[in-house]
Formats: structure tokens, sequence, C-alpha cells
């Protein structure tokens, strides 16, 4: 049995191996090539930005020139010559680069953004490639930050802090084409910067440029492939006499009118064929001091985001959907806990402490309404009244994030099932959600330590809150980040405490929750003290803890190696504010790899890896192992191969049985291929192949990814991913029965299937952009999926990999045509009971859509046109034909919704 304190002393070794390795200073000023230096010049007359370097006042700046491939010629001197001036005032930073190529440039025209992931070498299927200059910042020269700007040819900017795109400051950008090249212009206000209140400052620097018929990167400040590079290895950027900056102020005020519109229903009371909406909110931006910002919103609307995909999810887990809203994107790495880093990961992961998709979530009460009401009006989901977070970084090093966040009170109405006048319940209650986050870099940014705390507090009121929904939950961690030699090697941690409280309803279902399945009759009792996770109806509390630690070489030379362990205790709760899908596993895993970056007769780049896993639950029960092996390169022509295996063994399951015995689970040996061919292209294509096949035989997979990416003009851009998946399981869980005489499962029989499922969608991607400022975005996906189970069986004996099948194995089955219902009766000629359960074959159908027109008429002031439609169906059969193609186009109900919106940036 496995204990706490066990678990803890047994973690401790795990945590101490990199303690032993020696100090290392492991910043940038130890490379022997120091990082280059440049002079910013004190603007001294007018600039205006139209990209021609026509005015004196560029004169003041001493030219940037010298540059080096990253690729393809790894350090060679750049192929084109490329000249960057930097200059500033008391408002603003000013760029100007001439870029020499006289055989003329690749300019896409694109939305913002787009083309921040692009590039020759580095492109893919999913993005545009281009010609463009990028220009980074680590305004306080912290080792850490990447604040980074571009343009290309046709004047497209883009924009990211520190990997987040969807940050938008307000700044402006213009190029030039003539028949030597090109050039550019940009400026940037300090107000949109956050940096130290120190009047001289150094800042960090680098600076890109792609050349994109060569495929071609060169940069200022130069790293090798091997290098982990980034801020740590920016050059310098001197000679700042920064001004004190006001404390500025910026609103955005937005107006929103809509209709929806839908197929009317002639059973449904509350469908009704049209529904009219105003709305008014708006954003506050406030700069608290020179480094932290305050940000606002007020009763958001979020429309203009493109829906989730449609997936099929059979099992008892959580679809993990990411984040897409603007505020809660926008400067979310102030809120980013825990570093992961993997080469090839299955199985386990770190811990998470923060997914803000659960703020503003759909109801959780809408699932208890089925079983109360015959017809219900429902909110899709909970508005957010307010929210507010304050990121920046203080003058000693810490970076900080707090968040606070309001959602209101949610009602459906409904017709009770046994009949009489219309009811009301909550189902989501007023709630308080706040994060507060903290980290502090030391050695220039090769080490860090930080924390992070969250608490999520309801209103249960109503009794059926009361009952299914925690009344609080708290949460508290810290991470820590150490590199040394370079930064080739690091070694990082997290660990997160959390306690959530309610009534014993509530708790109690904690417990019974598909994380952990306290109520398993055959597990044994865990914990002691605080962490104790036995299962108790009683109780009104439950706490527990997650840790990961891993420790990696990830540069420099050809080798690269990591060892890495998690551990999630039972009572670990943290889906009131993160995402979690179990908890209750202790995981290893280790990989060794290498890397070749010199290009040879036949390959550009080749990256390999190979390495296994092995997970445990505080059972001692092996979960599952896994034996995995990686291979990918790019070819001369610019093409990228990618494949992997993973064997998995035969495991105990703590999961299949949904709160009963541990059962046994075949493994199956997985392989996946992929090719794409060069970005750069005006048709680049994807494929990727994916097949498993199970180790007796008894389980198969195949799922086909062909992808299209056309470019037809300089304007547009078309994607099209469509997905094909068929796959057999021969333990699919279909309900549970009660019956005394199965006394080797605890008096319930499990019922399982053999399932044969299809999947078949198409997801369609179009941007078309008109100037720079003026787009059209255009998402949908059709998808089809049918389940056909069959040969109804159960396990033989707990921890058992054979089954029985019904009416062959044991007992007999028929099926009720006219009740859709099979009745079982285990054994004809004994005691056994019979029970009866409903057809669960299916079919599901969706349609899922958006169109964005998005004009931005003035700076930061935008103005939305959006289409959304959602078109669904189901039938009680698997029949993927064509029949279920007709149906979704032709017969199953639309409901769209048309809305304009319109904001205003004051600032």
């Amino acid at each position: 049995m496995y204990t706490t304190s066990r678990l803890i002393l047994a973690a401790i070794p795990l945590l101490l191996v990199p303690i032993a390795a020696p100090a290392q200073n492991g910043t940038a000023s130890s490379d022997p090539n120091a990082p280059p230096a440049a002079e910013a010049g004190r603007r001294d007359g007018p600039v205006q930005i139209d990209g021609r370097l026509d005015e004196d006042a560029w004169q003041g700046a001493v030219p940037i020139t010298h540059f080096r491939q990253y690729e393809p010629d790894e350090g060679a001197p750049a192929s084109l010559p490329t000249e960057v001036r930097v200059l500033y005032d008391d408002q603003a930073l000013y760029i100007a680069a001439r870029m020499t190529q006289p055989d003329g440039v690749v300019a896409p025209l694109a939305r913002r953004d787009q083309l921040v992931d692009a590039s020759g070498n580095n492109g893919s299927f999913n993005s545009l490639t281009t010609d463009k200059l990028v220009v980074s910042f680590d305004p306080y020269h912290n080792h850490l930050d990447n604040v980074l700007f571009e343009v290309n040819p046709a004047g497209v900017r883009g924009d990211q802090y520190n990997g987040d795109s969807s940050w938008d400051p307000i700044w402006e950008a213009a190029a030039s084409v003539d028949a030597e090249g090109w050039s550019a212009e940009m400026r940037i206000p300090l107000s949109q910067l956050r940096f130290s209140p120190d009047e001289t400052q150094t800042w960090g620097m680098q600076i890109w440029r792609y050349i994109d018929a060569r495929n071609e990167r060169d940069m200022w400040s130069f790293w090798s492939q091997t290098t982990q590079g980034g801020p740590a290895f920016f050059g310098e950027l001197r000679g700042l006499a920064m001004a004190k900056q006001p404390r500025q102020l910026e609103v955005l005020p937005y107006l929103v009118t809509g209709s929806t519109l839908r197929d009317q229903s002639s059973t449904d009371p509350y469908l009704e064929s049209r529904e009219f909406r105003l709305g008014v909110g708006g954003d506050l931006k406030y700069l608290l001091t020179s480094n932290l910002t305050l940000d606002a919103t007020f009763n958001p609307d979020f429309g203009q985001v493109e829906v989730d995909p449609a997936t099929l999810n059979l099992s008892a887990f959580e679809t993990f959907y990411e984040e897409k809203r603007p505020f809660f994107v926008a400067g979310a790495s102030a809120f980013r806990f825990g570093r992961n880093r993997c080469m090839f990961c299955t199985q386990g992961g770190g811990v998470s402490a923060f997914y803000s998709r659960r703020i503003g979530r759909s109801p959780q009460l809408l699932g208890g309404l089925d079983d109360i009401s015959s017809y219900a009006d429902s909110p899709e989901n909970t508005s957010i009244l307010a929210a507010a977070k304050v990121t920046g970084r203080t003058q000693d090093g810490y970076t900080v994030g707090v968040l606070n966040a309001v959602t209101g009170e949610e009602s459906a109405r409904y017709l009770p099932e046994e009949g009489g006048a219309e009811q009301t319940q909550v189902v989501e209650p007023f709630t308080n959600y706040f994060v507060a986050r903290v980290n502090k870099d030391f050695g220039d940014g090769s080490s860090t330590f930080g924390g992070i705390v969250t608490s999520t507090l309801r209103q249960t009121n109503d009794p059926m809150v009361r009952d299914r929904l925690r009344g609080h939950a708290e949460a508290v961690g810290f991470d820590w980040y150490h590199s040394w030699s370079r930064r080739d090697y690091s070694w990082m941690g997290t660990t997160l405490f959390s306690n959530v409280g309610g009534t014993s309803e509530a708790i109690a279902r904690t417990m019974q929750s598909s994380a952990r399945y306290f109520q398993r009759p055959d597990r044994r009792v865990t914990g002691d003290g605080l962490f104790d996770t036995r299962y108790d109806a009683s109780s009104t509390s439950l706490q527990g803890y997650g840790m990961y630690t891993r420790v990696g070489k990830d540069g420099g030379g050809r080798l690269r190696w990591e060892a890495m362990s998690a551990v999630q205790s039972p009572g670990l709760e943290v889906n009131d504010l993160a995402f979690q899908n179990r908890a209750d596993y202790l995981w290893f895993n280790a990989n060794v790899g290498g890397n070749w970056t010199t290009p040879t007769s036949w390959y550009r780049n080749v990256f390999n890896s190979i390495g296994g896993s092995t997970r445990y639950n505080f059972d001692g029960d092996r979960l599952g192992a896994t034996f995995q092996a990686f291979y990918g390169m790019q070819f001369l022509n610019y093409w990228n191969l990618r494949t992997f295996v993973i064997h998995e063994t035969d495991a105990y399951d703590d999961r299949l049985t949904r709160g009963g015995p541990v059962v046994r689970s075949s493994g199956a040996t997985i392989g996946n291929f992929g090719l794409s061919t060069d970005a750069r292209s005006p048709v680049v294509l994807d494929l990727q192949v994916e097949g498993a096949l199970g180790n007796h035989g008894d389980r198969r997979s195949l799922t086909l990814r062909p992808g299209m990416a056309i470019k037809p003009s300089p304007n547009v851009f078309v994607q099209l991913s469509p997905s094909y998946s068929f796959s057999e399981n021969v333990a699919q869980y279909v309900t549970r029965a009660s019956d005394p005489t199965a006394t080797a499962f605890y008096g319930e029989r499990y019922v399982f299937a053999f399932l044969e499922s299809r999947t078949l969608s198409l997801e369609t991607r179009l941007n078309a952009t008109f100037t720079p400022n003026l787009t059209l975005q255009l998402y949908a996906q059709p998808f089809i999926a049918t389940g056909d189970y069959s040969r109804f069986r159960e396990f033989a004996a707990p921890r058992s990999i054979e089954k029985l099948d019904y009416g062959s194995d044991i007992g007999a089955i028929s099926y009720d045509e006219s009740a859709e219902e099979y009745d079982v009766d285990p054994d004809a000629a004994g005691p056994a009971q019979s029970f009866t359960f409903d057809n669960p074959d299916f079919t599901r159908r969706s349609v899922r859509g958006t169109a964005v027109l998005r004009w931005e008429y003035r700076p930061g002031s935008t103005l939305f046109f959006v289409w959304t439609q959602d078109r669904s169906g189901s039938d009680g059969v698997a029949a993927f034909d064509t029949g279920a193609a007709r149906s979704l186009f032709l017969d199953d109900r639309a409901t769209n919704v048309f809305q304009i919106k319109a904001t205003y940036w004051i600032g």
C-alpha cells in the first residue's frame, strides 16, 4: 500500500538529482562570442511612417548591417545586405530597415498576425510564407521576455508577447517595394510596452530577416540551431534615455446587435424561430505604473470567436478545447504555471493550475434537467459580469499576474416530465474566480521560482446547486526552473496542493467522479492524515497534491536526453479553475535522442528519439507501460517527414468499469506517418496516417488526415483538412446493472460491447485579405460519427482480460425492436437476474461554422460582421452512408446567428 509519507520520500531523490550538478553561469555573457550591441539614436526631425526612409532623421542612427544565416547555411554571412536603424523619443521607438532583394519579393496579403509563425524553412501546412522583417525586444533585459513586431513587404503587421499572438498593441508599420528590394518603417509607442523606470536603459534586442525564395532566415545576434536560443541570447540596444511614462488610460467600448434564426420545432414550446439581442460593454486598460497594467472587461461579448470543432468522445473524460476569447488569451503568459517540456510523452504530464475556459463555461447543471424536464429553455453559456487583471513586472524582477472574474447566476425554465406548471431551476450559480501568480527570476533569467494561488467561490443557496457543485475550491502551488551550461541543461518542477469543500453530497460526487472513483469496491484504503483518500460519504472536504519534475539536456551538440516523473494524489481536485482528467497516478518517462542540423547530401536536418514510460496508481497497479521511438527529418527539397511508433503493454485499467473493480485491458502497437511538402509552394500537401493493432489481434484503428493548403492569389489562403477515422474497441463501456449473484463483481454486472466506430469530417478555413485592415475569415466543419455496438459482454473476472459474450459464452440476449432495447438473462438456468438496456447504436451529425468580416477602420477600432451556423442531428442507428450526409445538409434543423459588433478605441 502506498501512503503519502512513502510517496513524498520516494519523490525526494528525483527532486534532488539536479542539485548535485556543478554550479555554472547560465547567462548569455558566458558565451565567448559576446552578443552584439547597437546604439539607439535620439530622433531629431520628423518621421513619416510610409516605408520610404527618405527623412533626414534616420541619419542620426548608426546602421546595423552584420547578419548571419540561421538557415539554410548555419553561421554563414547573410546572402543579401540588410540595414536596420533604431531611433526613439519620449513617445515611441522608430525602426527603419532596408532589405536588398533585386530578384523580387514575396509579399502575400494577410490579416494581422497570420504571418507570425510563417517562415521559409520553418513554415508549415498551417501558415503562409513570406519575406518579412522581425524585431524582438526584451525591454527589462531580464533574458526572459520576447516582445515581437514584424512587417512584410505588403505592410502586413504581426505582434506577439511571449508567444501570445492575441496581444494587439496599437502601433504603426509601412513597407515600400522597389526594383532593388524593399524597405520598412515601424513606430512603436512606448505606452504599449512595459519597461523599468530607470532613466538610462539597455534593452535586449533581436532582428530577423526572412527571405522566402531562398528559404533563408538571417539573424543579428547569432545562435546555432543546437542552442536553446531566445531572449537569453539577444543582442543589446543601448543608449535609451527614457522619460517617465504617464499613467495612460485606454477605453474600448463596444455595441453589438444581432438576430438568432432557428428552424421552428412543432413540439418544443421554447424554441423560438427568431430572437433579437442588443448588448453593450467594454474593455479598459490603465497603466498603473510604468510596468504594471490593469485590464478590465465589463459584460464582454465573444461572438466573433471561431466555434469549437465537433469531436466524438465516448469516454468518461472531458474534451479539452483551446482558449480563443481575446481577453483571456491576451497576457496569458503571466498566468502560465509550470514548465512542461518533452521530446515524446504518452500517458502523463504536468500539473494544471489555471484553465481560463472555466470562466463563462456552459452551465454545469444542464444535465440535471434531463432527469426532471420534458422541455427546457436553457442558456448556452454563463454570462461574465466583469473581469479584471493586473499584469506586469516589478523593478525587483517579479513577474506578476492577478485576475478576478465574476459570473452571474443562470437559470433555466422547464416543463416537468410529470406535467404541471412551468418551473425555474438555477443551472449555474453566482461565482467568483481568483488567480494570483508571481514569478521571480535569478541569474539573468537562467533560473526562476514562482507560485500561484487560485480560488473559486460559489453562491450555493439553491438545493440542487448545493448538492451537486462544490461551494469553494482552492489551490496553491510553486514551480521552479534552473538551467546551466549556456542553458543546454535544465531542471524544472511543479508542486500543487488543492482543497475543495461543500456539502457531503457534493463532496461524495467529487469522490465518485471519473478522475478518481473512490467508490471502487476493490480499491485499497490509501493516505493518512491530511491526504486521507478513503471513500467517506459524510466528508465535506477533500485535499490532494500533485508534483512534476524533469531534468534534461536540451541543447548543445547532437545528444539530447530527459527524465521526468509526475505524481497526482487521489484527492487532487482542480477542475473548478483548471483542467484535470484524472488523479491517482505515478508516472515516469525517459527519452534519449539526437539532433543533426548540418545539411548533408540527402537531408537538411534530422531529429530522432527513443524512450519509454510507465504509470501506476496509488494501489500499486501498473496502469500502462510504453516504448516509443520518433524520427523526423527535412529533405533537401524542404519536404518534412515525421513518424513514430508506440508499443503499449497490456495493463490494469481502474477506469474502464467506471467505478467498478479493476480489469485488464489490451495494449497495442501504434504507428504514425506524416509527410508535408514545401510550405512555399502555391499548393502545400500534408498527409498523416495513423494505425493501431492490438497485442491480441482484438483491436484495430486507422486514421487518415490528408490536408491541403491552397494559395490561389497573394491575398487568399484556403486550408482543407479532411479526416477519416475507423476503430474497433473490444471493451466499450455500455452500462451497469445490479445483480446480487454477480459476487465476483460485488453485486454488479458491467456491460461492455464490441464497438465499431467511424468518423468523417472536413475542416475548411478561408482567409481573404482585401487590405491589411479588411479581412474575411471563414471556418466550417461538417462532421459525421457512427457507432455500431455488438457482441455485448462482460469481463470473466476482475483483473482479467478475458471476456464472456452474452448469448454464446453465458446466458441469453434478445433485442426488442419495438422498445429499442436489449433483454439480457446472464444465466437462463440459474439464479442470476435479468436486465435490460437501451440500444446504444448512434449516428451523430453536425455542421459548425463561423464567418467573420473584420474591418479595423481606425487604429484599435474594429467593426465585425459575424455569421455563425450550427446544424446538428442524431439517429439511434449506425448509418455511415450517403443518407446521413443528406440528412445533415437537408433535414437537420439549423440555428443561424447574425450579429454586428463595433468597438471604438479611446486612448
